[in-house]
């Protein structure tokens, strides 16, 4: 019997900070407007020419270096992005480039928002069976160079930024306390056009044509009280889920790394569990929502601060695009 350990961390942003000041100039919005709704005060956003390979690649290296590991010592790679590189192959397989291997095999994941979260289920079973022993698990966007930046899309263009997070994820033995305990995934296709990019697509003939371009069908659209509405109430409901499956409670979280897609869902999500300040952790006012890649750099964040120690009980929640949904509980 082996559990699934986090023996590694990294993340990566760009360099270039986008201010809310900045976005102001392109649309009708003001800093106060943006961080009164979202709680978002900058974002990174990359330069023409740096791919979300590269980003995972610079996380993926502080991870393993974290973990006193090397590219070598992977036996898989788990990445979770909705904005892959190209529209194929994966850029799971361009991350493996970059890292200098061939072979193993490289699984990308399109579950949007909650993509980290169901990739670290994958990477988990996978350990768990004894497939594998050392799976390499990272999320990665780059979302500005989809997002527009008028006043008619405004709740959308604000709120996205680009980066990376990585996680090493290994094999422990039968009696050590560390590993994840246990994932819990959800999806109701019923609201999937609630948060969606309808094009290019193909059921579309052809995949896109000038007449999607005009319409602004390229870009992301959302209804933002819906997902509001659903994501306050799925969060606490699947970290409830994981805590009833464990025997546990609230009061046994020492941190809660939760989705960052709104700071004002985040402190929904805290206020509805009854946790302290202290127990949870946001990071979106300075890197806006990356959506699968939220996760695992706030998790390397949080760790390079000192935020968790042996034996804590770690608590990440997602909720996204599909509707999907899910959290794991990892003890530390």
């Amino acid at each position: 019997m082996v559990r699934t350990a986090i023996v590694g961390t990294g993340h990566h942003v760009p360099d270039r900070v986008v201010t809310n000041d900045e976005l102001a100039r392109h649309m009708d919005t003001s800093d106060d407007w943006i961080r009164e709704r979202t709680g978002i005060r900058e974002r990174r956003w990359v330069p023409e020419g740096v791919t979300g390979a590269e980003m995972a690649f610079a996380a993926s290296r502080m991870a393993l270096e974290r973990a006193n590991l090397g590219p070598a010592d992977l036996d898989a790679i788990v990445l979770a992005t909705l904005s892959p590189d190209h529209t194929f192959p994966g850029t799971g397989v361009f991350l493996q480039r970059e890292l200098g291997l061939s072979e193993i095999p490289a699984l990308d994941v399109r579950a949007q928002c909650t993509g980290f979260v169901y990739g670290l289920s994958v990477a988990d079973a996978w350990i768990r069976a004894g497939q594998y022993r050392t799976i390499l698990l990272v999320g990665v966007e780059i979302q500005s160079t989809g997002l527009d930046l008028s006043t008619e899309s405004r709740d959308m263009a604000v709120l996205f930024g680009d980066g990376a997070g990585a996680t090493v994820l290994q094999a422990v033995d039968e009696g050590d306390d560390r590993g994840v305990l246990s994932t819990h995934l959800h999806a109701d296709g019923r609201y999937a056009e609630k948060l969606w990019c309808d094009a290019s697509a193909s059921v579309r003939h052809p995949r896109i044509s000038l007449e999607d371009l005009e319409t602004g069908r390229h870009f992301p659209s959302m209804d933002g009280r819906e997902v509001f509405r659903h994501a306050v109430s799925r969060m606490p409901e699947v970290v409830e889920e994981a805590l009833r499956a464990n025997g546990l409670t609230v009061d046994d979280i020492d941190l809660l790394i939760p989705h960052q897609a709104n700071l004002r869902i985040s402190q929904m999500v805290q206020h509805r569990l009854g946790l302290d300040d202290d127990r949870v952790f946001n990071n979106i006012q300075r890197y806006g929502n990356t959506t699968a890649a939220t996760i695992p750099l706030a998790l390397s964040e949080a760790v390079r601060e000192g935020r968790l120690s042996a034996g804590d009980l770690l608590c990440v929640v997602a909720f996204g695009s599909g509707f999907t949904w899910g959290s794991a509980l990892v003890r530390w």
